[in-house]
């Protein structure tokens, strides 16, 4: 990979820093305001590559999981980012076909994540 969004002859640097200007100027004066909340942008592309802030972030959160856990941040890292992976996934297959099973209770997973939860 070149490294240059060929579309539009930018780096994929700048390319993602465009969009999470633009993620930003839609959504962070309401989660300030509204929600009282913090905002990071999830920037990702198909091919995994993730913006600079939101790679910042899931750093710092493998960096507590591996602190609080035990695990080594090498691990806590891939399980992040296996997770993120996994979400993602579902989260467009339910948009294409829509959902099909079972809704489970609010908060409720259907599994025990309780080693891997960061406080």
């Amino acid at each position: 990979s070149s490294g240059i969004n060929a579309e539009y002859g930018e780096s994929i640097a700048k390319t993602y820093e465009k969009h999470e200007r633009e993620k930003k100027t839609a959504y962070l004066h309401r989660v300030l305001e509204v929600e009282k909340a913090t905002f990071t942008p999830l920037v990702i592309t198909t091919t995994g590559g993730l913006g600079r802030e939101f790679n910042k972030t899931l750093r710092q959160l493998a960096e507590k999981k591996a602190t609080k856990t035990g695990y080594s941040y090498d691990q806590c890292i891939r399980y992040l980012r296996l997770r993120l992976s996994f979400a993602m996934v579902r989260s467009v297959t339910i948009s294409i076909r829509g959902h099909r099973g079972r809704l489970r209770a609010e908060g409720s997973s259907g599994r025990d994540d309780s080693i891997y939860q960061i406080d």
